[in-house]
């Protein structure tokens, strides 16, 4: 194979790898598999994990599990569901999976969270809020280097 077929081929990946990040940014409240989302660029689901995360830091369910935790912040400081109704809106089908998800990407579990976020954004448009609130993923947390006495 030569470099040129080597880079359209790499572009090529690269415009299936948005498609399908794309259609997890629309579809993230409908069941999705990373199985079902290989089908529909062409991929096998292993080849599309791999590249996937080659790609954008993070396997296509931690991307799409994000997403839904963003979509329940959003839902969650609203105040007029609960965090079993917010779940399911979302997409999820375990309320532990979820909590432990959320929890785990936002510090605190959802219905803690919903208490405060009411009161701490009740002044913020909607999109400021949302941009102040982002989740911080594991692997953009800043790391602070250890103090050595």
């Amino acid at each position: 194979m030569t470099s040129t077929s080597a880079e359209a081929q790499h572009l090529r990946d690269l415009a299936r790898l948005r498609r399908v990040r794309d259609r997890i940014d629309r579809e993230h409240a409908r069941p999705l598999d990373v199985e079902a989302l290989a089908r529909g660029v062409n991929m096998s689901a292993g080849h599309l994990s791999r590249q996937f995360r080659l790609a954008y830091g993070e396997s296509p369910y931690a991307y799409l599990m994000t997403r839904r935790i963003e979509r329940a912040m959003a839902l969650l400081r609203r105040g007029d569901l609960s965090v079993t109704e917010v779940c399911f809106a979302v997409g999820c089908s375990s309320l532990g999976t979820f909590s432990t998800r959320f929890t785990e990407l936002v510090g605190v579990p959802p219905s803690t969270y919903r208490a405060q976020a009411a009161h701490a954004t009740a002044e913020m448009p909607p999109c400021v809020a949302k941009q102040v609130t982002r989740p911080i993923r594991n692997r953009e947390a800043r790391v602070s280097e250890p103090q050595l006495a």
